[in-house]
């Protein structure tokens, strides 16, 4: 170490006098220096000895000033230093010529020198203690903390050298460790109710009601020294950000409150707020502006506490680690999400997702969130657009189905102008016919959403379509699944309504529905299927009447068979009624037909399995196919349309056969190029001639004839 006398402390005598001893290297003079400074670090140590036992071991009141024995414990600590560095540096040579006297009192001064180190560390430990004591009387809040910060250096002992050591191991170290702590915790105690003095937050419970009320002291000096002397005595702030949260953030958004800032009083800031504890409905929701307008009051109002307590954390950030991540989600799941447009006007109007932006900037600049990683308000403005077309489309699809919903029955008639002709030759145009009112609602749905795509250019939209048709096919038959099956004609309405969309999709093809093909081929085959379900409940409905048709009566028909027709014939005039006004023309026709054919057939078939017949119940048979050639007829709009039905000739030429004669069927069959070799075969028309006719030569020369 290098002594610069200009500078430095004046030394002692002593240190003269070992500077000529070194630069003479005379070990006597050394002896002696060493031994003189050791006597003055005994004597010195004794003298504080009393004082540590006193305070750190006997707890006895300290009546000793401390100063006197720091400013001589620096003094030695200097000589002693000193000391050490010429003898070992400068004067090697010399000490190790030494007698083992010498080398003896260098061990002792050594560890002396440790000693003295360790016992100056407990007159600074006491020093601060006393000061602590001192800024407590004065309310020096932060010349305490400071002191504490500097008693904690000297406590913590982290270097791990000689004097950290034995520190440790002195009597006193655990000691002045409780001593710390409980002025850490008397230091946290005291600010805490100074805090609580200047920054009050209150609640007031009423029956179905609750008053917060937020005051914050303008003594911005005052305040601000406090709340930075809390947080970094390591105050934990999670019951004033519950509150904060629980109290004030979450009610805000989530119900309407009467909000109430009071900047006038000279001393303080106050804000309250008011709400209702009861279930609000939510038709009552706060708009977004008056909530991200009461967050901005709440903190505005606690400004005055948003101070620096490190490089970088203000107290705003440390209330935002612990409720920003609740605040924003609850945010934007409680409020924004349920203030996105619901229709296009008001989207095009829309400012959210700006106002967004700028509130998360706020949140940022009073350092409640960081803008570089808290992005759920950011994520909310980017994906604003997406959200306003799922939610719009949702609702497009709510509407839909609320339509859908409606009464099938509620009918009324479309394409009254178009011709059953017309249409045959022009696919274009859609038939005659009755389809349901709600039919034609949705239709006006989508031609809103085809607007509304043209005009925003959003083909997006275009796919809300397809949802609908394909929602329309499948909970349509869900929604009226017991009147699809018992009345006949909600069948035919849907296979109606089913069909006119899909006429109005195809109709609408160039405006790039997508999947339109596939949309109209399910539209097509969802209607068929529903109606043919209903023809085959009818076909079963005469097919279990028929069974009880019994004509095996060799003598005579009777007139059950007769009530049997004319049931059935009353079951497709009562079918005829529900549907005829409702099914266009063709499809009526065709569906008759095929009911009607089944018919006949079994009337047909039921006659051609008869072994015998006689002249009497030939006739009677005669008479009942008469009925039905009679009534069939009338149950369609133009009465030549039963030449479509299959087995009508059939059953016409049947009629004609049970009141021929022998020679008269043989030459309508006319050796297989008559007329009853259209619908009838050779075996057919055998067993009718045995069944009708005796066992004669002319029987069997006519069944030659047969061929």
């Amino acid at each position: 170490m290098a002594l610069q006398l200009n500078t430095e402390v004046q030394y002692s005598d002593n240190i003269i006098k070992i500077l000529k001893d070194t630069n003479g290297g005379d070990a006597e003079v050394t002896k002696s220096s060493i031994t003189k400074i050791l006597s003055q670090i005994k004597r010195f140590q004794e003298s504080i000895r009393k004082n540590i036992e006193e305070n750190y071991a006997d707890f006895m009141p300290n009546q000793t000033a401390t100063d006197a024995y720091i400013d001589e414990g620096e003094q030695l600590v200097r000589e002693s230093e000193y000391l050490l560095q010429t003898v070992g540096n400068e004067a090697s040579d010399a000490l190790r010529q030494a007698n083992s006297e010498l080398t003896a009192l260098m061990n002792e001064f050594r560890e002396m020198s440790l000693g003295l180190r360790v016992s100056y560390r407990i007159l600074k430990v006491d020093d601060l203690f006393q000061c602590i004591k001192e800024a407590n009387s004065h309310k020096e809040y932060l010349v305490v903390l400071d002191h504490l910060g500097k008693l904690k250096t000297l406590i913590s002992c982290e270097s791990g050298n000689d004097v950290d050591r034995v520190f440790e191991r002195c009597d006193c170290y655990n000691t002045i460790k409780i001593k710390y702590k409980a002025q850490a915790n008397i230091l946290q105690q005291n600010l805490q109710q100074r805090f609580e003095e200047l920054v009050e937050f209150t609640e007031k419970p009423y029956s179905n009601a609750k008053c917060i009320t937020l005051q914050v002291s303008k003594d911005v000096n005052q305040v601000q020294d406090i709340v930075m002397a809390l947080f970094q005595a390591r105050y934990n702030p999670v019951k004033m950000c519950d509150f904060l949260m629980e109290k004030c953030f979450e009610p805000i958004i989530v119900k309407p409150v009467s909000l109430e800032c009071n900047e006038e009083h000279p001393d303080y800031v106050q804000l309250t707020i008011s709400y209702s504890l009861k279930e609000m409905n939510k038709s009552l929701r706060p708009s977004y502006v008056k909530v991200l307008e009461n967050i901005k009051l709440i903190l505005h109002c606690l400004a005055n506490i948003n101070v620096s307590v490190s490089n970088e954390q203000q107290v705003f950030s440390i209330i935002g680690d612990h409720i920003k991540h609740k605040l924003l989600n609850l945010l934007v799941n409680e409020c924004l999400m349920h203030a996105i447009p619901k229709n296009m006007s008001e989207y095009e109007e829309s400012m959210l997702a700006e106002h967004v932006i700028q509130f998360e900037h706020f949140l940022a600049d009073v350092f409640l969130i960081n803008a570089e990683t808290d992005r759920v308000l950011s994520d909310f403005a980017e994906k604003f657009d997406d959200y306003f077309r799922e939610q719009f489309s949702n609702k497009l699809l709510e509407s839909a189905i609320d339509i859908m919903r409606k009464d099938l029955q509620d009918m009324t008639l479309i394409a009254e102008k178009n011709a059953p002709e017309e249409v045959s030759t022009n696919p274009f145009l859609f038939p005659c016919c009755m389809v349901s009112k709600s039919t034609l609602e949705l239709i006006k749905l989508m031609e809103r959403i085809l607007r509304q795509s043209l005009e925003t250019k959003d083909e997006s939209f275009l796919n809300v379509i397809g949802i609908i048709l394909n929602s329309y096919v499948s909970e349509v038959p869900k929604i009226h699944e017991k009147l699809l099956e018992s009345i006949p004609q909600q069948s035919a309405l849907f296979f109606n309504n089913c069909q006119f969309l899909a006429h109005w999709v195809t109709t609408n093809s160039e405006k790039d529905i997508p999947t339109y093909p596939a949309l109209v081929n399910t539209l097509h085959m969802t209607g068929s299927k529903y109606l043919n379900v209903q023809i085959n409940y009818q076909q079963k409905i005469i097919m279990d009447i028929l069974k009880d048709f019994d004509i095996s009566d060799a003598h005579t028909v009777g007139t059950a068979p007769l009530k049997l027709l004319r049931q059935c014939l009353r079951q497709l005039d009562l079918l005829k009624n529900v549907w005829q006004n409702v099914l266009p023309d063709a499809t009526y026709n065709k569906t008759f037909c095929d009911i009607l054919n089944d018919f006949c057939n079994e009337i047909i078939r039921r006659i051609l399995a008869m072994e015998d017949i006689s002249a009497t119940v030939a006739t009677e048979l005669s008479e009942l196919i008469g009925v039905i050639l009679e009534k069939v007829p009338t149950l369609y709009k133009s009465q030549h349309e039963v030449i479509h039905i299959k087995s009508w000739m059939k059953l016409e030429q049947l009629k004609i056969i049970l009141n021929a004669s022998l020679q008269e069927i043989t030459e309508q069959w006319c050796e297989g190029a008559g007329i009853l070799t259209v619908n009838y075969k050779a075996e057919e028309i055998k067993h009718l001639i045995r069944a009708l006719f005796q066992n004669t030569e002319r029987r069997s020369k006519a069944l030659t004839k047969i061929v």
